[in-house]
């Protein structure tokens, strides 16, 4: 740890870093006046993070663990009903609260079955992966998926708190540090150029004393997210890479003869993508765009498409929740630190960006 990282002033709640979150729930739970607290947590975080979190809490009240399988492929309605039925046998009320210790899986469905149990009730996110801690910890977006579309079903409503605690990171492999990074890389390229270029120095993916680049990164999302919580403008510069990474996630996890890819990894693969679109919209230059894609495949594995694979990827952009009246809408870079929102690109540029990728 560097120095004492500040709490973020974020859309009606506060976000804590480290040893000052604990502190903020304990005080919190003295205050409030919850019947009972409700953890949901998957089978991972229940076995490594719930142990690191348990003891530093501070309350007499009845503490009961909701466990779900983890995955993507478990963030459905399905899980949702479980989840509500258990709230009920087990005396969930009005004045419960919901701790959500996980992934972004985790804080996206604990949050939307928090906001729609008993028509809502107070939750807290305790993200313990990099990617739900510079991505789902902000903006208080929730939801599940449905079928192969991502975050299809959802509400926008914000936690009490968020506790960032990067001791979590320990328990997470490098793949999945890796995957968390591709939101970090993203933020810089839409926001700040100063931080993109910090991550040019690749001794960063040791990942060793992270916590100053977390706080940037929730920063800048934060930023973004308080002129514009709903998405109606500028908040749609965060689907920089989102738009065929999501499109590529999907394919890959519905279809059974590829394996399924990290959010991150598929998000790779989208800004490259979508930089190689605002260089032909000549949005960047050449030199941008070739430091930005040998940067994200010097870090992130290639990803092999067939031929036949790109068609179907272009179908589900149709899906896409950024669609506006039928037209695809992309973010695309204006230069590394800028964005342009509601940018329309032809299918044609999409599969010349795919070709490019591929060489």
């Amino acid at each position: 740890m560097s120095k004492k990282l500040v709490s973020i002033i974020a859309n009606n709640y506060l976000v804590h870093f480290n040893e000052n979150g604990i502190k903020a729930l304990n005080t919190h739970l003295k205050e409030a006046k919850y019947s009972n607290i409700f953890i949901i947590v998957d089978t991972y975080t229940n076995e490594l993070c719930l142990p690191k979190f348990l003891p530093n809490l501070e309350t007499d009240l009845t503490i009961e663990i909701i466990e779900f399988e983890p995955g993507e492929h478990n963030k459905n309605i399905e899980t949702c009903i479980q989840i509500w039925n258990v709230l009920t046998e087990l005396g969930g009320d009005r004045k419960s609260l919901i701790i959500n210790l996980g992934g972004g899986v985790v804080t996206d469905l604990g949050g939307f079955v928090a906001s729609t149990f008993k028509r809502g009730v107070d939750f807290i996110n305790i993200p313990t992966t990099l990617l739900s801690m510079v991505d789902a910890s902000v903006g208080g977006k929730t939801g599940v998926d449905l079928g192969n579309l991502k975050n299809q079903i959802g509400v926008i409503n914000v936690p009490k708190m968020v506790l960032i605690d990067s001791q979590y990171l320990d328990t997470l492999p490098k793949n999945e540090m890796r995957s968390g990074l591709a939101e970090m890389l993203k933020h810089g390229l839409i926001f700040d150029k100063g931080y993109w270029e910090k991550f040019l120095d690749m001794k960063i993916l040791d990942f060793i004393d992270f916590d100053e680049l977390i706080y940037r990164s929730v920063e800048i999302k934060n930023e973004i997210v308080i002129q514009d919580p709903t998405e109606k403008n500028i908040r749609k510069a965060l689907n920089f890479g989102h738009t065929l990474g999501h499109a590529i996630e999907s394919y890959f996890l519905e279809n059974e003869n590829k394996k399924t890819l990290l959010h991150g990894e598929a998000i790779a693969v989208g800004m490259i993508l979508e930089s190689y679109i605002s260089l032909h919209k000549n949005l960047i230059n050449e030199l941008e765009y070739f430091q930005i894609k040998n940067t994200l495949k010097s870090i992130y594995d290639d990803i092999i498409f067939e031929d036949e694979d790109i068609e179907p990827i272009l179908e589900l952009l149709i899906h896409d929740k950024k669609n506006e009246y039928g037209n695809i809408q992309f973010a695309l870079i204006e230069g590394i630190g800028k964005i342009k929102i509601n940018q329309s690109v032809e299918n044609e540029l999409i599969l010349n960006a795919f070709l490019d990728y591929k060489s």
